[in-house]
């Protein structure tokens, strides 16, 4: 490959919540040998691999110039933009006006339902749900009801139409958020079930949040079909939210864009996010996506989901072979598996904390995955070197089958 995709990072107290918080989420039993199990995070959805020298060399580049008063974003950002949605997503008419810069996705997901609805609304999610849903609906006063996805014959996450249409009669929901790819199954939507599911909202009036953040991250033989492409009725009733963050790591750098076409929607959205006074681009982060979103960004890009994909599958058959009674499906897309323990529990005499506790306690930080709603579920992000990925199921497999 022509990126680096195997040097194992060294992360420890450099600003890295992935290890840094290792002792408060993640507590081993007295007596665990620390020196010969170091802590390998495979929970929160960041990565462990160096970023695109394509990032690092924009950076550097403005940071020579030493000034960094205010401005406003340049139009090689809105430019960047523009051409990686027309390249990766196949979008077209997508212009300046309908690019809008977020501080976040889930920032963008609370302006975005002030607008739709009001304060105690209830607002319509798939469950698997992300946490970050979760928290931050609860905190703006609003009611989350869940649709579960439901696995068809052959393991595959799908969404419960009847289920879906069910839940906006009874409880009168005219906002809904739609998580693309899905997060924490990995699901990648086709077309047919993106269609199926505007046909929807639009029969009942219901306003779209869309959170495409792990769009660039699909795995071969998939595809990501942006929300908003379905049909001019989904164009223009949906906020489609999106950043740099997950694809190249930058979470820490903070910035996240919208694309509103709607313009009454848009210049509400654009107003409320506006209230809080701080949703404004950082100059570092703008030269990041800058940096990121080029020709050779996308050859990285294409990289990493080539690296994301050999992990994928060396995790699944792993598990499919070693543990007996955790169920997973296959992802399509995302880093993120989401393992089902009930039955392995249940053979077991086990509980998931448990569970939990036996990877932690050989250094595996695997996610407990009720607060994505899983009943006996454990998230796991597989965007490390394939050597920590393999020395991770070799411990677990030592630690749940001696």
């Amino acid at each position: 490959m022509k990126y680096d995709f195997t040097t194992i990072l060294y992360r420890k107290g450099m600003d890295a919540e992935a290890l840094d918080l290792e002792d408060e989420f993640f507590p081993r039993d007295e007596g665990c040998d620390r020196e010969k199990y170091d802590f390998i995070p495979m929970w929160v959805a960041d990565m462990n691999f160096p970023v695109f020298p394509g990032i690092t060399e924009a950076i550097t580049k403005r940071i020579s110039h030493p000034c960094f008063g205010y401005f406003g974003p340049r139009q090689e950002y809105f430019d960047a933009i523009i051409n990686w949605q027309k390249i990766r997503n196949g979008v077209e008419g997508l212009e300046k006006e309908h690019i809008g810069y977020e501080n976040g996705v889930l920032g963008g997901v609370i302006s975005a339902l002030n607008t739709m609805c009001s304060k105690g609304s209830a607002v319509l999610v798939h469950s698997p749900t992300y946490i970050g849903f979760n928290e931050c609906l609860e905190n703006n006063g609003y009611k989350i009801v869940r649709s579960p996805l439901v696995k068809d014959g052959d393991g595959v996450w799908r969404m419960d139409v009847s289920d879906m249409e069910k839940k906006i009669v009874e409880n009168k929901i005219h906002a809904a958020i739609m998580c693309s790819p899905h997060n924490p199954t990995g699901r990648v939507w086709t077309r047919e079930e993106l269609e199926t599911a505007m046909d929807l909202f639009k029969k009942y009036d219901v306003k779209v949040v869309s959170d495409e953040i792990w769009s660039d991250i699909i795995l071969p033989g998939h595809k990501h079909i942006p929300t908003q492409s379905i049909s001019e009725d989904a164009k223009n009733r949906t906020v489609a939210l999106y950043a740099p963050s997950k694809t190249f790591s930058l979470a820490g750098l903070v910035g996240s864009y919208h694309v509103i076409y709607n313009k009454t929607l848009r210049d509400r959205h654009e107003k409320e996010s506006s209230l809080s006074c701080y949703n404004a681009v950082n100059v570092l982060s703008m030269h990041a996506l800058i940096g990121a979103y080029c020709k050779e960004g996308m050859e990285w890009t294409d990289e990493l989901c080539q690296v994301i994909q050999n992990n994928v599958k060396y995790a699944y058959d792993f598990i499919s072979e070693k543990f007996k009674g955790i169920e997973v499906s296959m992802p399509q897309g995302t880093y993120m598996m989401f393992l089902d323990c009930t039955k392995w529990c249940e053979n077991h005499g086990e509980t998931l904390d448990g569970l939990l506790k036996k990877g932690w306690n050989v250094g595996v930080g695997w996610q407990d995955g009720r607060p994505f709603c899983g009943k006996c579920h454990i998230r796991l992000n597989l965007a490390s070197p394939f050597s920590r990925i393999k020395e991770a199921f070799d411990r677990l497999d030592k630690a749940l089958n001696g």
